[in-house]
């Protein structure tokens, strides 16, 4: 199982939006970065996400699964951007903003503090870790 970060503006799409989807989950569409497509083409079912809230709270929320792997965006007839699908699996129990998380050093070399702006990116299995622990979760 590979681990993953989806960076998403509350405003446009938020952790309880999410929620609501259930087990069907929600198309993790719109991404329009060559990088975060990639990614988003080597999920498998089962690997697991951190719900990143963006732009105003800046912080880890909750956990999500891939239920999908990549195939074509509907949000777009142009061939070169793909998605997956995600579901909530659970809330993170304290909130990991990114201040702790560039506060911890053994995270220093973090996608999310190198490529702030890459919607979605890779976690190694340690900082997954290290993060759910941060936010209450063993």
């Amino acid at each position: 199982m590979a681990f993953w970060l989806f960076k998403s503006e509350p405003d446009t799409w938020s952790w309880a939006q999410q929620c609501t989807r259930g087990d069907n989950g929600e198309e993790w569409n719109g991404v329009r970065n060559y990088q975060a497509r990639n990614f988003m083409r080597q999920m498998q079912v089962g690997d697991q996400g951190f719900f990143y809230h963006s732009q105003s709270e800046k912080a880890v929320v909750g956990i999500v699964e891939v239920i999908a792997t990549s195939h074509p965006d509907s949000t777009t007839d142009d061939p070169r951007w793909d998605c997956v699908d995600i579901k909530a699996v659970q809330p993170m129990p304290r909130p990991v903003t990114l201040e702790m998380i560039k506060a911890e050093p053994r995270l220093a070399d973090m996608a999310l503090l190198r490529q702030s702006r890459l919607s979605v990116q890779p976690v190694l299995p340690e900082a997954w870790q290290i993060i759910c622990q941060m936010g209450g979760i063993s």
